[in-house]
């Protein structure tokens, strides 16, 4: 099998190719995520029954993560659309904030949705406010998703319980109060980063957040627009019942160890949450015949509109496994642990990790698991320099969100925006997003460290 330089350059080579047939030749995103896999497997190395076992798997294995979570999060969608319930949740929230501040809105509210919630659940979750939002407000889709999806983006890979955050928490046996504190007041900045960057690069592209039906078809046809707390429902709830989980499975075991903490773990599992927010968005169609007979059509829409999420979504999956099969980590730490940079390097062992690889919270795992035996050397540690090393490696693995990452395709896909875009919005704002971090990270290690 391809190690060292050679294998960087067979995953340089195929991350170039991906951009160029997905964006330049107009190819479509699961063929070319297919094809790279192929590419990369068979030049460095691996054998051809293995490589065909480990892409199917990595196809059925990201879908069977997220898979149901995206089915559902888009019925739900689609219902809040039909209903005009996502029309009634963007009047309220405009009320609270005003015209002027939508966007920050949307910041905010990912930067507070994620802390218990993955990111890809959250914008799955958050999206159909977003879009509402954005038609209200007359505002390119393009801003509002990249402000969502960076506010979501910050939270998710500095602050527990995030799985990431809170597993290298545990590896580099740094105090998990002092990382929640430390992460949200890093993630701040980050945050505003990322709403400055949509404010600036996104308003580039005219993105129209596109409706089905208009305010004054739905009033028409219903009478009134749901009110705002039956609308909020099936967004809220399962945002709630996932934080009950994430509090539950805290170290401090604040629910015990029985049954309570079996109940949290089972209705705060984010498929049972988010069927619990079909039940109740499935609640909002009006008692009328028609339209119990359309509540199927509706849910039978939101399934086909997740379908082409999904396969673009299990190809990114197939190629992460394909990456994640090739020994990337020891070259890594071959080649770069020998150097003393300091915070600097379990920032770049889990940037070059997490572009290569895609998936966030595995670069998380595997950089803290080669940085803990490296700690006493790198001269890290106390309790706020071990601290600094988990946000050092949250910071590396949200650099940077690209086509082999599932969160780069729920962002684009949910929020209409072709790949050549998508680069410019997400994985642009991951990248500022990163470097923002880190640089507030170094400063903090020179004070602290």
């Amino acid at each position: 099998m391809v190690s060292g330089t050679g294998l960087f350059l067979i995953v340089v080579i195929a991350i170039i190719a991906m951009i160029l047939l997905i964006s330049k030749w107009k190819w479509h995103p699961f063929i070319v995520l297919l094809l790279a896999s192929y590419f990369v497997g068979l030049t460095a190395g691996i054998q051809v029954d293995e490589l065909i076992k480990t892409i199917t798997s990595g196809f059925g294995g990201i879908l069977g993560s997220i898979g149901i979570v995206i089915i559902a999060g888009t019925i739900i969608g689609t219902i809040l659309e039909k209903t005009g319930a996502a029309l009634t949740m963007a009047n309220f929230i405009l009320k609270l904030v005003g015209q002027k501040n939508t966007v920050l809105t949307m910041s905010l509210t990912g930067y507070i949705a994620s802390i218990p919630v993955f990111c890809d659940s959250g914008f799955v979750i958050l999206s159909p406010i977003n879009r509402a939002l954005a038609e209200k407000s007359k505002i390119s889709l393009a801003v509002m998703a990249t402000a969502l999806s960076s506010g979501l983006y910050a939270t998710h890979c500095l602050v527990p319980p995030t799985p990431g955050p809170i597993a290298m928490a545990d590896t580099l046996k740094a105090n998990l109060g002092l990382v929640i504190i430390v992460g949200l007041l890093i993630s701040i900045p980050v945050m505003l980063a990322g709403y400055i960057y949509a404010m600036k690069v996104g308003s580039k592209f005219d993105v129209p957040a596109k409706a089905d039906t208009t305010v004054e078809e739905l009033l028409e046809r219903y009478g009134k627009l749901p009110g705002p707390a039956q609308s909020f429902a099936p967004i809220i709830l399962p945002i709630i019942l996932i934080a009950l989980k994430s509090i539950a499975d805290f170290p401090s075991q604040p629910f015990g160890n029985g049954f309570a903490k079996q109940f949290f773990d089972f209705i705060g599992n984010p498929v049972t949450a988010l069927l619990l927010g079909i039940f109740l968005a499935l609640t909002l169609v009006p008692k009328v015949e028609k339209d119990k007979q359309s509540s199927f059509k509706w849910v039978s829409d939101g399934i086909l509109n997740a379908a082409s999420i999904l396969a673009i979504t299990g190809a990114g999956g197939a190629l992460g496994a394909v990456l994640r099969a090739l020994p990337i980590a020891d070259t890594l730490s071959n080649s770069l642990l020998k150097y003393n940079i300091g915070i600097l390097l379990p920032f770049i062992i889990a940037m070059l990790l997490k572009t290569a690889m895609g998936a966030s919270t595995v670069a998380m795992i595997i950089t803290s698991a080669m940085v803990a035996p490296l700690m006493a050397s790198m001269g890290m540690t106390s309790e706020m320099a071990k601290v600094l090393v988990v946000m050092a490696i949250g910071a590396g693995s949200m650099t940077v969100s690209h086509a082999n990452d599932s969160y780069f395709w729920v962002v684009s896909q949910f929020s209409d925006m072709n790949t050549a875009t998508a680069y410019k919005c997400q994985t642009g704002v991951t990248l500022v997003q990163g470097i923002v971090s880190i640089v507030i990270i170094s400063v903090l290690a020179m004070i602290f460290a």
